[in-house]
């Protein structure tokens, strides 16, 4: 799959941080990078992969895997490429973070905790693991206390609160600091609120 990057901030072959973001179903590159305006970024090399057709995916999160293939394997596959270019160019995983939107937030999710290890922090606005339930044997690794953010609303139309906690248990499970916020009907968005917990949580490092 030849892969569409939108880069931005500090040029890669400089930076000593990296942030991926991953964009939800609809959108693109561009429209998850205005988000990082908000963040505390400003030393990140900021890494935004294009999903083909604006989609990682072409059904819900909550069916079984196989319907969401190949497209789903392809997702992940990116966002490997993805963290090997950037490793390439010096930067270490326990400095690269990862940040997604509704789809995008659940394949960040999901990658991380296929391929668990100290990361710099983990940002899922409403998602989580990917599957028809949360399959254990999936994940592997350990995410050495790695700081993981997710909200999302009460109800919100496409991630039932059942499987952000279950998320939020498994990803624990596997060593992850997790902060959970659910706002009563916040609706499908980012708020501010979430964006403050981000900033406080994962990208206040020196």
């Amino acid at each position: 799959m030849s892969l569409e990057v939108i880069t931005d901030g500090v040029p890669l072959n400089e930076a000593k941080k990296a942030l991926i973001l991953l964009h939800g179903r609809g959108a693109g590159a561009h429209d998850i990078l205005s988000v990082a305006r908000h963040l505390k970024v400003e030393d990140f090399a900021l890494v935004a992969p294009q999903a083909e057709n604006r989609t990682w995916y072409p059904y819900s999160f909550l069916v079984p895997i196989e319907e969401n293939e190949p497209s789903f394997s392809k997702s992940l596959d990116a966002i490997h490429q993805t963290v090997v270019a950037i490793q390439q160019n010096g930067i270490e995983k326990e400095n690269i973070y990862f940040l997604g939107f509704s789809q995008g937030a659940c394949l960040a999710l999901e990658f991380t905790a296929r391929n668990a290890a100290k990361y710099g922090g983990v940002v899922a606005f409403t998602g989580g693991l990917i599957g028809d339930k949360v399959y254990q044997d999936h994940y592997a690794g350990n995410f050495g206390n790695t700081p993981i953010f997710i909200g999302t609303s009460d109800p919100d139309f496409h991630v039932p609160v059942e499987r952000v906690n279950e998320t939020e248990a498994l990803l624990q499970k596997m060593g992850a600091s997790v902060t959970k916020k659910i706002y009563d009907n916040m609706g499908h968005t980012i708020s501010q609120d979430e964006i403050d917990w981000a900033n406080k949580l994962i990208f206040n490092k020196k």
